[in-house]
């Protein structure tokens, strides 16, 4: 096995998806050594979001689970990574209270696998390589429960009350990585971010849901009341962040990534709602935020998420650089622009899921 360096590769997986293409696309703008992508490319994978880089030597591209040992043995041995960057994972609260089994596969034994394969890798290393190999891994706030009006935010020392298949099944993952950094040894770095919003987001989260639906004239789903309170996290801060925590994580150490922007999702909504009227000043659906309309609200719904990133900044060196209306503008600019992609990704099953959840459009 070759030495390790700066050089060698790092080996990602869902890197196609919403937040892996950022990671992806900010780290060959901003490093440039040698990237593996490792993703299934299920739904909400999309390659087209990494057009920028496809041809880019150092870039590899492979199609696959990370549930296949096999596979996943046979890539480490092939490119020998100084890291991995576990990003892959089924994300969508919607979808885990339909469908959880496959948020535990994916998720959990996607995991489990995918730790067991570092492991054996790691423990092939020799000394002096251990020392420069990591494993990050790629988490949400969601595992930390539900906070009240007045609740300080979450942080790393929060205990885990997760209210949904999904935010289950991502504790159990975190709570793996843990296990296998205090048994095996294996220097691992978890990050727990906050609600991600911005370009190339597969439009069935909130802020692009909203905003596909609302451009044509469709109603826009509220669940309950609206007050649900959310931290809202810029992608490419996101991207950044994990990049510092790459380079600069302690392993076994947890770190909050968060946007330090609380907001009302009824709020969210009506801020997207004014930027849309002032990009489309001729469309015959404004003022677009009469088109809101409350729906039963989901089983266990959190009503507030909020993070504490005082220990990233602290000690990582790392604050987002988007507030919360520099990233909206930016956000909704975009999938003005790139209407060609939303209406790409919003075929098929996601159609299926869509008539399933809001009524068929």
């Amino acid at each position: 096995m070759a030495m390790l360096t700066q050089d060698s590769p790092i080996f990602v997986t869902g890197g196609a998806g919403f937040i892996g293409s950022h990671f992806v696309l900010d780290w060959f703008a901003e490093i440039g050594t040698p990237l593996v992508n490792l993703d299934k490319l299920t739904y909400a994978g999309n390659l087209r979001n990494l057009q920028p880089i496809a041809d880019r030597s150092g870039y590899h591209f492979v199609r696959g689970d990370i549930q296949d040992r096999t596979l996943v043995d046979r890539l480490l041995k092939e490119f020998e990574p100084r890291a991995i960057v576990h990003l892959a994972a089924e994300s969508h609260v919607d979808r885990s209270l339909m469908g959880p089994e496959d948020f535990l596969n994916t998720n959990v034994h996607g995991t489990f696998t995918l730790l067991e394969a570092a492991r054996a890798y790691y423990d092939k290393l020799d000394v002096e390589d251990r020392t420069k190999f990591r494993f990050l891994h790629v988490s949400t706030d969601e595992v930390y429960g539900s906070l009240k009006s007045g609740d300080a935010p979450f942080e790393e020392t929060f205990p885990f009350r997760p209210n949904s298949p999904y935010a289950a099944s991502k504790a159990a993952s975190d709570m793996l990585v843990r296990a296998w950094v205090k048994s095996y040894g294996l220097p691992a770095v978890v990050t727990n971010c906050s609600n991600n919003y911005g370009p190339l987001q597969f439009p069935e989260k909130l802020l692009p849901l909203v905003l596909n639906r609302a451009i044509h004239g469709e109603p826009l789903p509220i669940y309950g009341d609206g007050m649900q309170v959310r931290d809202w996290l810029y992608v490419g801060d996101h991207a950044a962040a994990l990049r510092v925590a790459l380079e600069k994580g302690v392993p076994g150490q947890t770190y909050n990534i968060g946007g330090w922007n609380e907001q009302a999702n009824i709020d969210t909504v009506k801020i997207l709602c004014a930027l849309l009227d002032e990009f489309l000043p001729d469309s015959p659906h404004r003022p677009h935020a009469q088109l809101m309309k409350f729906v039963t609200d989901r089983p266990g719904h959190d009503r507030r998420y909020a993070i504490n990133a005082t220990k990233a900044e602290r000690e990582l060196g790392w604050r987002p650089k988007e507030t919360f209306a520099t990233g909206l503008r930016k956000t909704v600019r975009w999938y003005l622009d790139n209407q060609t992609w939303v209406e790409e990704v919003t075929s098929g099953a996601y159609r299926d899921w869509m008539e399933t959840n809001y009524g068929a459009r």
